[in-house]
């Protein structure tokens, strides 16, 4: 798959948007920290709550590595 595939349609948000939000901070105690950070910066999720799992599932992607 693609790295800047949009993740969130009703937002727009894409993967990438996804991964530069989780860059702009070190650390996070948990993947739902990390999820509340990206929602605020991106806004995603925060329409019809579609694209929750996915966005959980990339931040947790992203986090492990």
């Amino acid at each position: 798959m693609q790295e800047n595939y949009t993740v969130c349609h009703c937002k727009q948000v894409s993967f990438a948007q996804i991964a530069d939000a989780l860059d702009t901070h070190t650390t996070f105690d948990s993947v739902l920290q990390a999820f509340e950070e990206v929602q605020n910066v991106t806004h995603c999720s925060t329409g019809c709550g579609g694209c929750h799992q996915k966005v959980l599932d990339i931040i947790s992607e992203l986090m492990m590595g």
